[in-house]
């Protein structure tokens, strides 16, 4: 790895996005913005997107979660018993 590969790697960011106790993912600033990895299936619809700031990601992670429970769509963490 050269000198530039190293220093341009060591100025990447990494957040955990955390909603309603659940970690939804994180995301990774690169050349483009913050680029968002789901770690919750209900976030999937999310993953691969990229966002102007990690502030940006943790608000259409929220507002993805405020739509699935408006439509009344299951969390990916409940059981059936």
């Amino acid at each position: 790895m050269s000198q530039a590969q190293v220093s341009k790697a060591q100025t990447s960011q990494a957040y955990v996005i955390e909603v309603s106790d659940r970690t939804a993912g994180i995301v990774v600033s690169d050349a483009s913005g913050f680029c968002f990895f789901s770690s919750d299936r209900a976030f999937d619809g999310l993953d691969g997107g990229y966002f102007g700031s990690a502030r940006a990601a943790e608000r259409a992670v929220r507002a993805h979660l405020q739509r699935r429970q408006t439509r009344g769509q299951p969390s990916s963490n409940s059981r059936n018993i």
